[in-house]
């Protein structure tokens, strides 16, 4: 039996003109500077698995994660949500269910909460905004009580006090408020959660606990992520599948324990090799040198290939295709790719 299939992102593109003002291009003879932050990006994701995307600063991992909630509207291609393309429909019912369906959890738990709102409140709000409460659509006055005994669940389904409803956001750590975020992002009853960067801000010894209780609530409720991040510790505990972006497109995307253990792409294999060995096996590493290209100006051929150790001729020239879930010439042609992946 196949696996339920709940996105698609087809061909997804963002660009963004970040040229002078006209005037300014007309009197200095500039052209139009665009930035390309996204480009052409093809996956899916099954439901109730966890795909998680890595990748340098800079390779629009958050440009992604922005488009597939919606935040973003794409410059080309679609995402769809069990087959609806939120941005084409013409349905307002159907496009409020996949709003109601989809959430995001953001990466600084100090931003994205309201200062001014009590927890309760926050919490409270994606169930205010759908009409979820309980004689809400009828304007009954149950229904506040009804919407504060479900802020209480989701605080204790998140490791929290109920009491904590009555607290403002300024009253927490980092790791709470995060449980905060999380609390909210379910308050939806979603099927699909989008995590940018969930961990990043918060101390070592709070992550793993953030980890595990984003583990046990997809067991627990079905959920489905896409997880992005830089950390590759964290997406081998959580993810199913990897995609490995850079420059704004997907060179390689496999099983987690595929990925991590035959790493096919030159530049999954660097980012693998910079992370310190725990293990002292003494295998030969070649960490990631240079900086990424600049995306408004990016090298011909291969992105990659300034930085790749083993690029050939046709790296310089041809753009490579992402074929058999790898963009890379060299993985193509196994005697050239001798050595990359030792």
């Amino acid at each position: 039996m196949s696996a339920e299939r709940l996105v698609e992102v087809k061909d997804l593109k963002r660009v963004f003109d970040v040229s002078k003002p006209l005037i300014s291009r007309l009197i200095d003879g500039e052209p139009r500077r665009l930035l390309k932050a996204v480009d052409g990006l093809d996956f899916t994701i099954n439901r109730g698995e966890t795909l998680g995307i890595v990748g340098e600063s800079g390779s629009g991992k958050s440009t992604l994660a922005r488009m597939v909630v919606g935040l973003l509207r794409p410059t080309g291609g679609r995402v769809l949500i069990e087959g609806i393309d939120m941005a084409a429909t013409n349905d307002p019912a159907a496009r409020r269910d996949v709003r109601r369906r989809m959430q995001m959890i953001f990466q600084d738990p100090y931003a994205s909460l309201n200062p001014r709102w009590r927890v309760g409140d926050i919490i409270a709000e994606p169930i205010h905004a759908f009409g979820l409460g309980a004689g809400e659509a009828n304007g009954q006055a149950s229904s506040k009580a009804a919407i504060a005994a479900r802020a209480g669940d989701l605080l204790r389904l998140v490791g929290l006090d109920p009491a904590d409803a009555r607290k403002y956001p300024h009253e927490f750590s980092g790791g709470q408020r995060q449980r905060i975020a999380i609390a909210r992002a379910l308050a939806s009853n979603p099927d699909f959660i989008v995590c940018d960067e969930p961990t990043s801000a918060l101390d070592v010894s709070i992550q793993a606990q953030i980890l595990n209780l984003m583990r046990d609530l997809q067991e627990k409720l079905g959920l489905t992520y896409l997880l992005i991040t830089h950390n590759l510790a964290v997406v081998r505990h959580m993810a199913t599948r990897v995609g490995v972006m850079y420059l704004g497109r997907l060179v390689e995307i496999a099983d987690t324990a595929e990925l991590f253990a035959r790493p096919r792409h030159p530049y999954t294999r660097m980012l693998l090799d910079a992370v310190p060995d725990l293990a002292m096996s003494g295998r030969a590493r070649t960490p990631v040198g240079g900086e990424v290209p600049n995306p408004i100006d990016p090298p011909p051929g291969c992105p990659f290939h300034p930085r790749c150790p083993k690029a050939i001729a046709r790296c310089k020239v041809d753009v490579p295709t992402f074929t058999d879930n790898v963009a890379c010439h060299l993985a193509h042609a196994p005697a050239e790719m001798a050595g990359v992946g030792a």
